[in-house]
């Protein structure tokens, strides 16, 4: 009973932290269009009943990732529109995710100090804190479903492992890899012969399905990030045919020092555990630290970003193992947990508050006055920050760089932040643009206000 409790005023904590540092990251606008406005403009225009057609890259939401679970998640919506559902979801699921991993310690044995340990180990493990602070993405949902579908599976928990998989698959198409892996390492492995095949084999039709058919459908071409491995080929089929058939490739883009420097930062906070007679459990981990290691796209090489999320609970599998296995284990996690904290306070992104987040202090009251002088559904155009204050309406489209050119008239409100562009590369582009709508007789500057400006396109009647 009283570890019961103590397990959960753990995951109380843990939520109302995340959450709260996520709500103020968005209160100070340094949520972005990318990924946080996007999300929010699905869940708005799907709760609405609206086909859900992303404005910042007029496709629809399941030609991006298939993530079909976004549909049933809408419904908190339906309830009452409002970003913050997206921060509520992702701060629960990385919180609910230590009950399963809990439960997984226990299940091999391990003291409720070892256990507890294991728990704080993940929530002092710098992704867990900084991807929270990175927008939302639905790789995150998937965390405690992974973690429960290795304990089901150990269990013999036949129905509640079929579910996980399933879940875990609905959030993501690339995660049918992870799922896959999932499967050969059950199979093989750990001779869960029955849970490995249903694994294998949903893991690789719903690549196939999603892959082959919905997101070419939805998204009139080839996958996104297929542009990543270009390397190894323009589509799905030809990278998969070369990974298998020229190893030698894989080989030349693995060992280069940005790769080297991303094995350090992951395996670097649980040093200690990596046991080489144990790296067995990571066998399920290999798709997603394969993917990341073969781009050459940054961000798939930091704990910062969602990319290394479906890593993390077969890192924590083998500290568990591992810790089975260890001598004087009292002594031994007592300095381990002691690394962990050091591995934080190095590597979490907590100190974004008082440096990154504070840049725009400033501008902020004038910003929040500009937004409410923009009428609902009206079609506006603005920067990357000012996005996902204002993506519940069908059309929104961002003023940077990577969208010139930008056709003003197809707005009704553009609303712009000179001194503060959102991306780097879009400084001139919005200079260039409130030199033109000054100069643009259609358009009449309605708010202007410690450089916060917005404009409003008078040839549209409805505004």
């Amino acid at each position: 009973m009283k570890n019961s409790y103590l397990l959960w005023l753990i995951i109380s904590i843990s939520f109302f932290i995340l959450f709260g540092c996520s709500s103020l990251r968005h209160s100070l606008y340094q949520s972005n269009a990318l990924d946080l406005g996007w999300f929010d403009q699905t869940f708005y225009l799907i709760s609405q009943g609206i086909e859900p057609i992303v404005s910042f890259s007029d496709n629809h939401i399941l030609g991006d990732h298939a993530a079909i679970i976004l549909y049933p998640l809408s419904l908190f919506y339906v309830i009452y529109p409002d970003l913050h559902w997206l921060l509520i979801i992702q701060s629960f699921a990385l919180s609910i995710t230590i009950l399963p991993l809990w439960k997984l310690a226990k299940q091999a044995n391990l003291s409720d100090n070892s256990s507890l340990i294991v728990v704080l180990i993940y929530l002092l493990y710098p992704l867990t804190f900084n991807v929270n602070l990175f927008d939302f993405h639905t790789e995150i949902i998937a965390l405690p479903a992974i973690v429960w579908s290795i304990l089901a599976a150990k269990l013999n928990f036949r129905l509640q492992f079929m579910f996980s998989i399933i879940l875990i698959l609905s959030c993501k198409a690339v995660l049918s890899l992870t799922v896959t892996g999932i499967g050969f390492w059950l199979f093989f492995n750990e001779r869960k012969r029955e849970y490995g095949l249903f694994a294998l084999f949903t893991g690789i039709v719903w690549f196939i399905l999603a892959t082959q058919f919905i997101i070419p459908q939805f998204n009139n071409g080839e996958v996104a990030a297929v542009g990543r491995y270009s390397f190894l080929g323009n589509s799905v089929f030809s990278i998969v045919t070369n990974l298998f058939t020229n190893p030698k490739i894989i080989f030349d883009h693995i060992w280069n020092l940005p790769n080297l420097e991303y094995i350090f930062l992951l395996f670097i906070p649980v040093i200690w555990y990596l046991n080489l007679h144990h790296f067995n459990v990571l066998i399920p981990a290999i798709p997603s630290l394969l993917l990341n290691l073969l781009t050459d796209y940054q961000p798939q090489k930091d704990l910062i970003h969602q990319y290394s999320v479906p890593i993390i609970p077969f890192l924590l599998l083998l500290v568990i193992t591992s810790m089975q296995y260890k001598k004087k284990i009292a002594i031994f996690t007592r300095y381990t947990l002691i690394w962990s904290l050091f591995s934080f306070l190095a590597l979490a992104k907590y100190d974004f508050f008082i440096s990154k987040y504070t840049k725009q202090m400033g501008s902020l009251s004038a910003m929040k006055e500009a937004i409410e002088l923009i009428p609902p559904e009206v079609k506006v155009l603005t920067s990357p920050q000012f996005a996902p204050h204002l993506s519940h309406r069908s059309i929104i489209k961002l003023a940077i760089n990577d969208k010139k050119p930008i056709d003003i008239d197809n707005f009704d409100n553009i609303l712009l932040n000179m001194r503060y562009p959102g991306w780097r590369n879009s400084r001139y582009t919005i200079d260039d643009l409130v030199k033109e709508l000054k100069n643009n007789l259609n358009f009449k500057l309605e708010y202007s206000h410690k450089d916060v400006v917005l404009f409003k396109n008078l040839s549209n009647s409805k505004i």
